[in-house]
């Protein structure tokens, strides 16, 4: 019995994995926000601005900052397959003679 072939599938687009890696980059940031901004309170108390805002602080900043380094991050691994030099590096195995070079082959 011969294989159907179904609709092309394609994968997620360039725009979604960039906006996919801003989400994952500004969770981390800001979990990280959150225990370095907790730790600073808890080292020199919440200042002027109290301790809700001066953590809130540290876990905007952290993951805006992360986020875009993510989300960058993203696009630039995501435009490897479509170049020459990505696709020349993942052709066919070379295939190697068993016998060494340097020796002769006995008969």
């Amino acid at each position: 019995m011969p294989v159907v072939a179904g609709p092309p599938q394609h994968g997620p687009s360039t725009f979604d994995k960039m906006k996919m890696g801003a989400l994952m980059g500004s969770t981390v940031g800001g979990i990280m926000g959150f225990i370095m901004g907790t730790v600073t309170v808890f080292q020199y108390g919440g200042g002027p601005n109290g301790v809700m805002r001066t953590i809130g602080k540290f876990m905007l900043g952290s993951g805006a900052t992360f986020g875009l380094f993510m989300s960058i991050g993203s696009v630039i691994r995501n435009e490897g397959p479509h170049s020459d030099a990505w696709l020349r590096a993942r052709g066919p195995p070379m295939m190697l003679s068993r016998q060494s070079p340097l020796r002769p082959m006995r008969q």
